[in-house]
């Protein structure tokens, strides 16, 4: 089977498939194109911005921050090589979904596994580690606090304030039970459940639940997790938190980058505000306000003047919480970064930032698209080829599917193009007449053409109709097939979590995942695992 659908025949943003296909209209909105020859390059121009303070400062905070988790011997050697000057990062980052959340957190994380190794390879003097940033400070609660296992959503329910990383893991117990219910007695649903529940009742909080997991998941390959809600590593970051209040530096660049991006026909993915920091404490996580001189904290009574603000900055730049559009910013100055990995739609904002980010003196690091799959089985397989089908038909929508495989496997043609073709010929003929006979018959012979046109398309669809009806089991087998690899019309990898494989395939499915994956290949990938 062919084992990838190219990005051009996919619903991927326009702005990322020009990107990839470096079209000019693109060239001004990132640094290098994503290659292991310009990570070489990025490499040695973010040697020069980065110094050895912020290195010792990154190495300190990382090991503070690993004091109480067990890892493994490649990830103690990954943190080492961190002291050195010519080890640099590949970072992908992800919210702190329950359970890890959809199934392409897997994806982002095993595409910085394989990059990194990919350049390691070609490297004699340089080496790269690979980060997975933990978003612990945001607080879209609603957006992450279940996960889908097979046909049931596992869902966390409790009261939300502040950022999610520090939420207690109150409540978890009982999620674990409910998923317990729908597991089966197989020795991978024990494997899952164990894991879930080390994960979610022996932690504090839903940042050490998640590291944990991480960890378990990816640690014997060397991955590093970071929490950027670090007071060290936000007093590194504080000169710039310090500009954005002060001067507000983060819209002027964004407002000019976006409308060339719109004039160029690309979509603005996030929109700036004019602070982009949240003010920050346990249960509060809110938008600082520019209001006059003075700075407000929206939703509540907190106000601070530009010297207050400025004070509380220099005492607590723990309270100060880059948003979206500033959060690269953030990575880039505590990381020797040389590429960020992530989604389409994640990375558009990023093309959004080169303009400020020359700004700050900082280069923009390499955009690169994450794997994106499709994972079959082999009995799923075999069903696509006895459908007569291809693994791309399945991209289409449902009812797209069904008319097109109804048309092909019909003894009756029900494409009446030729029919509409030699209509439109008849008619040319009439209105050649009717100009030479009076002008105004004109309006009546397009009525009537179209009128017999549309009865033409009434009776195709309806024949269509009707022969669907005869071909029912057949349709019916088709459209199961596409509600599994495709559920609710969703990319399976947007929809499931990583369990619902798990459960089929146990320790082999990351394993399986690194193996077949390639970093520099760029569109959905088709995995199939055979049993």
């Amino acid at each position: 089977m062919d084992d990838c659908l190219p990005l051009e025949k996919t619903s991927f943003p326009r702005l990322i498939v020009d990107y990839l296909n470096q079209k000019e209209s693109t060239h001004k909105f990132y640094n290098r194109l994503p290659s292991l020859e310009n990570l070489s390059q990025q490499a040695a121009e973010k040697k020069q911005k980065f110094s050895k303070e912020q290195r010792a400062i990154l190495v300190e905070r990382l090991k503070k921050q690993y004091q109480n988790t067990e890892i493994s011997s490649k990830t103690e050697e990954n943190l080492k090589a961190l002291s050195q000057e010519n080890t640099f990062t590949i970072t992908t980052g992800h919210q702190l979904n329950l359970f890890t959340g959809p199934l392409y957190f897997l994806y982002k994380i095993i595409s910085v596994l394989n990059l990194c190794e990919q350049w390691n390879d070609s490297q004699d003097d340089s080496n790269a580690v690979p980060i997975f940033w933990m978003a612990s400070e945001d607080h879209d609660f609603d957006e992450i606090n279940f996960f889908r296992f097979k046909n049931q959503v596992i869902q966390w329910n409790r009261d939300a304030e502040g950022p999610v990383g520090r939420f207690s893991l109150e409540g978890l117990d009982e999620v674990s039970k409910e998923f317990k219910k729908n597991l089966d007695s197989s020795k991978q649903a024990e494997e899952l459940l164990k894991l879930f529940q080390k994960a979610y009742t022996k932690h504090d909080n839903l940042a050490q639940a998640t590291r944990f997991l991480a960890n378990e998941l990816f640690g014997k390959y060397g991955l590093i997790i970071i929490d950027g809600d670090d007071r060290e590593l936000k007093k590194s970051f504080s000169t710039y938190a310090k500009d954005e209040l002060l001067k507000q530096s983060c819209d002027q660049h964004l407002q000019n980058t976006n409308a060339e991006l719109k004039n160029a026909g690309y979509h603005i993915q996030v929109h700036q505000r004019e602070i982009n920091l949240f003010y920050l404490k346990d249960k509060l996580r809110q938008r600082i306000i520019a209001k006059g001189n003075a700075f407000a904290i929206d939703e509540t009574d907190l106000e601070f003047s530009e010297k207050e603000i400025i004070k509380e900055l220099e005492d607590h730049p723990e309270r100060f919480s880059p948003n979206a559009v500033m959060r690269p910013l953030y990575q880039e100055v505590v990381l020797p970064n040389l590429a960020y990995i992530g989604g389409a739609g994640e990375l558009s904002y990023w093309f959004q930032l080169k303009d400020y980010f020359e700004s700050q003196d900082l280069p923009l690091p390499i955009i690169w698209l994450r794997n994106s799959v499709l994972l079959l089985s082999e009995k799923q397989v075999k069903k696509i080829k006895n459908l007569g089908r291809q693994i791309p038909d399945f991209f289409q929508s449902k009812s797209d599917l069904k008319s097109q495989h109804a048309r092909e496997i019909s003894e009756i043609d029900i494409d009446f193009s030729t029919q509409k073709e030699h209509l439109k010929k008849q008619f040319l003929d009439l209105y050649k007449l009717a100009k030479q006979t009076d002008p105004s018959f004109e309006g009546a012979v397009a009525a009537q053409e179209q009128k017999q046109m549309n009865g033409l398309e009434h009776l195709e669809k309806r024949l269509l109709k009707a022969e669907k009806r005869r071909l029912n089991d057949e349709l019916n087998r088709l459209t199961e097939l596409k509600e599994k690899l495709f559920p609710q019309e969703n990319l399976q990898e947007r929809f499931e979590n990583f369990s619902s494989f798990y459960a089929e395939y146990g320790q082999d499915l990351i394993p399986k995942l690194k193996e077949e994956l390639k970093p520099t290949q760029f569109g959905i990938q088709f995995i199939e695992f055979k049993y």
